[in-house]
């Protein structure tokens, strides 16, 4: 199953979330109704006479406010949780890592997030540790996957060895590139609605236990203190009906997930052992304390179905529960029982070395090296040749277990296996960019730097200007780091930009928005757009608008309404392929590939009527577009693509993932590992 059928298949996960929802809404309010009904005829001393009267409008009045306070815990929640996966990981209880942190299993971490990002094409995540707990779990969050975190446990990094740690990596990605994010945090919101009842329930009986009084002998009925312990008692029973529906509604939207994600753990890092191991550790770690993912945060239940493990023990299993069995998990990675391992916290590793840290991996990352001096052992996702894309890559021989295949129950369509490649490694990236890239004010100083073109004296020296004018002191760092990039070749520009991305976001809104605006300034310094200004601008619109991480409805159902736009943007592909000659032929070959959408040769655009404004117009649109129509509209780019893929054309596809939040086709991730890197 590939990226674009789980957001399907998310659309319709949220129908199902919203038919148990207003189950669970309608009984809370009947219960409600029923138990403030009791309570009006027990105050009146009704009880027992047969005659039992309400003021009017009763039953309404409670309804309507049952209602507002439901709907009202929503909203309440889903502003708090506006920042997305930053305020998820804070509501964890989680501490975020600075991407230039020297703690050795910090740096490990981070580097291990960082290969991910660049095998996957993608923003890096910025990272978050739970100090706190000693478990080992993890979870990712975010509205997409370019402001997407990634959060572990303290417990994950003293527990775990590299390969381990990077399976449960591996597993977070997978919900990230998936899609599943978006629809763990809509979760969080409305379980915080329907389970409200329960903490307002308890405070009441709180009050009524410290506040209150008695009524004095002649009045008649309880005092206001017994009613307020009873009302509270009603209603935190009440609210155990909120948190049924909740554990209900989580299992029916996260179980199936934990069995794809695992498997693609294991295609992803070729390593079963990786995940494997972890999930052992955990089932280890359970036997000395009942639950070796328990989380003792207070928000854990509330977001209990985002985690790799079962953060609370399963009280009710089957039906209810939000995970599968761990058995279970393991059976289907090895195919047979397997034991548990110890999860004992491991030894100190080495200090770090300097240039180890400079050059992003730790000097214990050696030993468990892939094919890369940086341990890199993670490759691209595969490209689905029907629907877009694979769910992971293909394996290689030597890596998988015969049992992969059955990792995931709904058996994934997968294009046929082919060798992975891997992405570019921070390794081949000069030490110096490294560094810059984990440091905020010098990631917005590399930003300038590879926005610089010396091929214009003229234009270069009004760019020059611009800095020197609006970043007196900066200039000097972004010529330094200028001078660096120029040495690259080009296919590394965007990998730099992703391992940037964390220290980026670190900037305020109005530091985010100079980079905006001065980045805007150097491309119009030339007053022409060129295609290399147009991606670096469209991934930064992306990952830095304070915008871009807000849910787009679905507008558009299919590019047949869409049809000039895709001309468009088939144009573009193929006249960055080939000549001016050749690009017509090859946009007629991509429209020839879909004929439903009666493309005719009169649509192409040549590349000196090419406007990118234009071009940015139609990307909003395709933004807006369903699920399950995006992947055509990458297919039908590639047909019009050479082969082998250009190093501009790579680079206009990521921008096009990046804008419309889908993953990087194998071919892509392929093209940059195979071009040489200096």
């Amino acid at each position: 199953m590939n990226f674009f059928e789980h957001q399907a298949q998310a659309h319709k996960e949220s129908k199902k979330l919203l038919f148990l929802f207003v189950l669970a809404v309608i009984a809370i309010v009947l219960a409600v109704n029923g138990t403030l009904a009791l309570l009006w005829i027990w105050m009146k001393g009704q009880i027992g006479t047969g005659i039992y009267t309400y003021p009017r409008g009763f039953f309404f009045t409670n309804t309507a406010v049952t209602l507002l306070f439901i709907g009202g815990g929503m909203l309440f929640e889903m502003s708090r949780l506006k920042d997305g996966g930053d305020a998820v990981a804070r509501m964890a209880g989680g501490r975020l890592v600075q991407p230039d942190s020297r703690d050795i299993q910090e740096r490990r971490l981070l580097n291990i997030v960082e290969e991910m990002a660049l095998a996957a094409g993608m923003a890096c995540p910025r990272v978050y540790v739970m100090d706190e707990e000693d478990a080992i779990n993890a979870f990712a969050a975010g509205y997409h996957q370019n402001e997407a975190v990634v959060a572990v446990t303290r417990g994950s990094l003293t527990r775990l060895s590299r390969d381990e740690l990077q399976g449960v990596i591996a597993h977070e990605f997978s919900h990230i590139l998936n899609g599943d994010m978006r629809m763990n945090i809509k979760l969080i919101g409305v379980l915080f609605g329907i389970q409200m009842l329960a903490g307002f329930g308890q405070h009441l009986m709180e009050w009524g236990a410290r506040f209150g009084g008695s009524r004095s002998r002649d009045e008649k009925g309880p005092s206001i203190q017994l009613i307020l312990f009873v009302f509270g008692l009603a209603l935190f029973v009440i609210g155990y009906i909120g948190i049924f529906f909740g554990r209900l509604i989580k299992s029916a939207v996260s179980r199936q997930r934990e069995f794809l994600a695992d498997a693609s753990a294991v295609q992803f890092t070729r390593n079963p052992d990786g995940i494997g191991g972890a999930l052992r550790k955990i089932g280890g770690l359970t036997r000395s304390n009942q639950c070796g993912s328990r989380i003792k945060n207070p928000n854990a239940e509330q977001l209990s179905h985002m985690f790799l493990g079962a953060a609370r023990p399963n009280l009710l299993s089957g039906l209810f529960a939000t995970h599968p069995p761990l058995s279970e998990r393991l059976q289907r990675l090895y195919g047979r029982n397997i034991e548990l391992l110890d999860a004992s916290e491991l030894p100190p590793e080495m200090e770090l070395d300097e240039h180890a840290v400079s050059m992003g991996f730790s000097a214990g990352d050696g030993a468990n090296a892939g094919s890369s001096s940086t341990g890199l052992t993670v490759s691209p996702l595969g490209f689905h040749p029907e629907y877009g894309y694979q769910t992971a890559p293909a394996s290689s021989a030597n890596s998988l277990s015969d049992n992969a295949t059955k990792l995931s129950p709904a058996k994934p369509s997968l294009a046929k296996p082919s060798p992975a490649k891997q992405a570019a490694p921070i390794a081949t990236i000069p030490a110096e960019l490294v560094h810059a890239a984990r440091d905020p004010k010098a990631a917005s100083a590399l930003v300038y730097g590879l926005l610089l073109d010396r091929r214009d004296p003229a234009s270069f020296e009004i760019q020059l200007a611009i800095l020197r004018q609006a970043l007196p002191q900066q200039c000097a760092l972004v010529s330094l780091l200028h001078e660096t990039l120029e040495k690259l070749a080009v296919s590394l520009h965007l990998p730099i930009l992703d391992l940037a991305t964390p220290a980026l976001k670190l900037l305020d809104a109005e530091q985010r928005q100079q980079i905006m605006g001065i980045s805007a300034r150097l491309i119009a310094a030339d007053q022409k757009v060129s295609q290399a200004e147009f991606v670096l601008q469209t991934i930064l619109q992306r990952r830095l608008n304070p915008k871009s991480g807000r849910d787009v409805g679905v507008k558009y159902t299919g590019l047949v309404q869409l049809q000039a736009e895709t001309a468009l943007m088939i144009s573009l592909m193929a006249t960055t392929e080939f000549s001016a000659e050749h690009a017509p032929q090859a946009f007629v070959k991509a429209s020839n590939s879909m004929p439903e959408l009666h493309l005719q040769v009169a649509q192409f655009v040549a590349r000196d009527q090419l406007d990118f404004f234009v071009v940015k117009q139609a990307l909003d649109k395709f933004q807006q577009l369903a699920p399950l129509a995006k992947p055509f509209l990458i297919r039908l780019m590639l047909q019009a693509s050479g082969n082998p893929l250009s190093a501009d054309g790579a680079d206009l596809l990521r921008s096009i993932c990046a804008a419309l939040d889908a993953p990087v086709p194998d071919v892509v991730s392929a093209s940059y590992a195979e071009r040489p890197q200096h």
